[in-house]
């Protein structure tokens, strides 16, 4: 089905010549159909697709106030006479293009050799945004006032359908193809509280405003970590890890030590060694870096459609997770830390050992949406570190040649070369994940399989509270024509 998003071509002076194609019975917007907005959609596309990159750098702001939104108090306390505009499909389907939309596939220009680290890559899959190692370990949440989604990842498709996908995004059918990719996990608008302790009072006037769409990126933590695990026991590197929480101990790995016959380097004084909480430090940091490429995707994105938004705080435990329905799980503090029996039971006497939930993974109807690679959805860290040595070395991992999914000319000569992770690393993995997990009650160690930093809220600017309180440069010519190229009535 051709939707409006696939009309605009490359060439600006046939942006319109193929109309008879159209579906002009497809809601479009949630106040109308085809028809009632094709011209405006039609210009608004052409519009978005030659916006400056460098404006949309010049232009970037949170402009946070909405239409329907109000100040109570202070130098810029003002209530909107408009009531609140939720955005339109095509709106959100753009911003979570730019977000972290499907583009192709990842070239993969790496040093295949044995011991050169080639075979770290975790995959094929290319989107708007970098991903270390190509694990993908981002997921995005979308909630507005109707429903809540979750945005698929490429791993989340089969290989065959990945094709199809990004064909979608070259042709410009950005709504196609965020309709493929959300999966719908909750009637009207999921949001944790707004108090103190979910959040910040700097936020809590705007967040969550009818009409605003709301959008969360997930890290996912499991799979990178296991990943960088293959690689840092593989023998050409050799790293050790110890756990600073156990004396320093080695975290389950002494028997792969190079004193001991092994081929891990655990000499205090040769800078071959880690421990647990360095390397998921790390991890966080790497992630959250990927995180960070998609807030600023989407607030690029955010200007150039002529719409206001802003990041704001969205660390918590646990507040988000529940408020989406993921499966939760729960700890003793003493767990946390490790403690032996006897301090757990003091604690336990003195009321100090209190529980505190996580989440484990997200499941809706029978199906799991996002699980991550270790207990309760395996049943031992055994069993995931091999499922995702077998992700990585199957089809949708470096075997998508099977699907004639990569750019390079002869997929097949080029992966039969990789090399799998040596028999000795994916055994030292097993046996530091599977410490990790038996002493520490969870995988990571330190953080939960997953965690939330920031969302993004996006919104229709009131240009009316800007022009009362602000200079004319407050707004670009973006926000001012916006609801001119977007909507029929320039008031509504």
């Amino acid at each position: 089905m051709v939707l409006v998003a696939s009309v605009w071509s490359s060439q600006p002076d046939e942006g319109f010549s193929d109309l008879g194609s159209l579906d002009y019975t497809q809601p479009l917007t949630k106040g109308g159909t085809l028809t009632d907005r094709l011209p405006d959609q039609l210009r608004t596309l052409e519009h978005v697709t030659h916006y400056p990159l460098l404006d949309a750098l010049l232009g970037r702001r949170s402009r946070r106030f909405g239409r329907g939104m109000q100040i109570g108090g202070g130098p810029l306390a003002y209530a909107s006479p408009h009531p609140p505009q939720p955005l339109t499909e095509l709106e959100e389907a753009l911003i979570v293009f730019a977000a972290c939309g499907l583009t192709g596939f990842a070239l993969a220009d790496l040093d295949y050799a044995t011991g050169q680290g080639g075979n770290m890559l975790a995959g094929l899959f290319g989107r708007t945004i970098a991903s270390p190692d190509a694990v993908d370990a981002v997921s995005l949440v979308v909630t507005n006032d109707e429903a809540t989604y979750l945005i698929k990842r490429p791993q989340d498709f089969a290989p065959a359908e990945i094709p199809a996908l990004v064909q979608l995004a070259q042709d410009h059918n950005f709504l196609e193809l965020y309709r493929c990719l959300r999966v719908k996990i909750a009637d009207g608008r999921a949001a944790p509280p707004v108090k103190p302790g979910f959040n910040f009072n700097i936020n809590k006037w705007a967040l969550y405003a009818p009409g605003s769409t709301y959008l969360l990126p997930i890290n996912s933590m499991t799979a990178a970590y296991i990943n960088v695990l293959l690689e840092a026991f593989d023998p050409s590197m050799g790293l050790y890890g110890i756990d600073e929480r156990n004396l320093f101990q080695p975290a389950g790995i002494a028997k792969f030590a190079k004193s001991r016959g092994g081929t891990l380097d655990d000499n205090l004084t040769g800078g071959h060694v880690f421990t647990i909480q360095a390397v998921e430090q790390a991890l966080v940091e790497s992630i959250s870096i990927e995180q960070g490429m998609l807030h600023q995707n989407i607030a690029l994105m955010v200007q150039a459609l002529g719409l206001g938004g802003f990041p704001n705080f969205a660390r918590h435990e646990y507040g988000w997770f529940e408020a989406l329905g993921f499966r939760m799980g729960s700890m003793p503090g003493s767990r946390y830390v490790g403690a032996n029996r006897l301090l757990s039971f003091i604690l336990g006497l003195l009321g100090r050992d209190q529980p505190f939930p996580y989440p484990l993974g997200l499941e809706r109807e029978g199906s799991v949406l996002l699980k991550p690679f270790c207990p309760p959805y395996y049943p031992s860290m055994k069993d995931a570190v091999e499922a995702l040595v077998a992700f990585k070395y199957g089809a949708r991992g470096m075997r998508m040649n099977d699907t004639g999914t990569t750019d390079w000319q002869s997929p097949g000569s080029v992966t039969a070369r990789i090399p799998r992770p040596s028999d000795s690393a994916i055994a030292a993995t097993i046996a530091y994940c599977e410490y990790i997990f038996n002493r520490y009650g969870r995988f990571p160690a330190y953080t939960a399989p997953f965690r939330t930093m920031l969302g993004y809220q996006a919104t229709h600017v009131d240009i009316d509270f800007y022009d009362r309180f602000y200079t004319p440069n407050a707004l670009t010519e973006t926000q001012r024509q916006h609801q001119v190229r977007w909507h029929a009535d320039p008031s509504s």
